[in-house]
């Protein structure tokens, strides 16, 4: 993998294009699709601010189930509720019930959620990236991610 952060600090001036910080945090993991939620204050809900790589002909079933999800509800839920990270090797075999049936249609196989911490240690959101085939994040690639959420928790 490249330098986990390389070119994300750049984009995080000013107002950031949330869609091209997700674009560079998949190209920096070498992964396909993910997400990036930020926390409502007025809801709760973690409110999806940019999606990257979900199949066309799922998007618009899965988009009004994505773009606002509790707290403790799936991959993303999961991974605030618990303020660390969550993996799944095969989202598509998950038996847990952490992956809600309808995220198989992603045909995401390996997964990994992780919250992004204000300095007071609140969940400001969630990061979420994945591959297409089935993926163990290893705990260097976890804690590179939570780098990347670091960072863009001084602007989420």
């Amino acid at each position: 993998m490249s330098q986990p952060t390389a070119g994300i600090t750049e984009l995080l001036v000013g107002q950031p294009d949330w869609q091209a910080v997700l674009v560079r945090v998949l190209e920096n993991f070498a992964c396909v699709t993910g997400t990036i939620h930020r926390t409502d204050p007025a809801t709760g809900l973690l409110a999806l601010v940019a999606h990257h790589g979900i199949p066309p002909q799922a998007l618009p079933m899965l988009l009004p189930k994505i773009d606002n999800i509790p707290f403790g509800k799936g991959v993303a839920g999961c991974a605030a509720q618990r303020k660390e990270a969550v993996q799944l090797c095969n989202l598509q075999e998950d038996l847990g019930g952490v992956a809600k049936p309808d995220a198989r249609k992603t045909n995401v196989q390996g997964a990994l959620a992780v919250p992004v911490l204000g300095a007071d240690g609140k969940v400001l959101g969630v990061l979420g990236i994945g591959k297409m085939q089935t993926y163990d994040f290893d705990v260097h690639e976890i804690a590179d991610l939570n780098k990347v959420a670091a960072l863009i928790a001084a602007k989420l």
